[in-house]
């Protein structure tokens, strides 16, 4: 898919991988809707980017886990634009825990983890794929984790969670097919503001992995852009890791 003049939806997109993907998807010729929760400073600056820059995007807030301020932005972008060609299913949360502290995965910190990373997903491809399906194209990436393919990631919860939006994206494939195309990508440690305070852990881990770096935002943007361009690619899980899970 060539992503000139498509409207594309990409949720957290103020920050980390969602900022750099709404400035890649831009740069492509898209119409960009960075939504955000609470960062809207960061939404706003990164609209103030793409604007600056000769693009066209809109920040919007809508809490993803909630279905019907889901309904209400794309409600919204289709009063603004008309439809949505493409959607990444970027906002995430997470708790950090010991993987062993088995207390500590609370049901609150289950039900946060899988209201946002796993039904907050389906909230908002479940609300694009009418225009979707009705202009017969569209595409939609979803940003799993490789900690859903090891089991080991910043607390069980969310390495659950991960591997349940690896399983969405299967199940969406199937129920989407033909005319939409629902992949994940799966990244390793990504340079983010979850890092922050554990920068010398980062360290010690980029010099562990194969191509002895850890993954940038753009990195994972300039994948998931290749990704949505990709016609003949569904219900693929995809891993950006530099050779993390090896």
């Amino acid at each position: 898919m060539d992503m000139q003049q498509k409207v594309a939806l990409v949720t957290g997109g103020g920050t980390g991988i969602g900022r750099a993907t709404s400035l890649a998807l831009a740069k492509r010729g898209a119409t960009v809707v960075v939504n955000y929760s609470r960062s809207q400073k960061e939404a706003d600056e990164t609209v103030d980017e793409i604007r600056r820059a000769g693009g066209d995007a809109v920040a919007i807030q809508a809490d993803v886990s909630r279905d019907q301020e889901v309904r209400e932005m794309v409600k919204t972008i289709e009063q603004l634009f008309g439809t949505v060609d493409v959607l990444v299913n970027n906002a995430s949360i997470t708790h950090h825990l010991p993987l062993v502290d088995l207390e500590g995965a609370t049901d609150e910190v289950w039900d946060q983890l899988y209201e946002v990373n796993v039904k907050g997903m389906f909230y908002c491809a479940r609300a694009v794929a009418p225009f979707m399906k009705k202009q017969k194209q569209g595409a939609i990436v979803n940003v799993g984790s490789v900690a859903g393919l090891t089991g080991i990631g910043s607390s069980l919860p969310y390495a659950v969670s991960k591997a349940a939006v690896h399983g969405l994206t299967k199940s969406l494939a199937q129920a989407l097919a033909p005319e939409i195309r629902v992949n994940a990508v799966a990244p390793g440690a990504v340079q983010t503001r979850w890092w922050a305070g554990r920068e010398e852990v980062m360290k010690r881990l980029s010099g562990s992995l194969l191509l002895e770096r850890i993954s940038t935002p753009e990195d994972i943007a300039a994948f998931i852009c290749a990704v949505l361009e990709q016609d003949s690619l569904t219900g693929q899980i995809i891993t950006v890791d530099s050779g993390q899970t090896l």
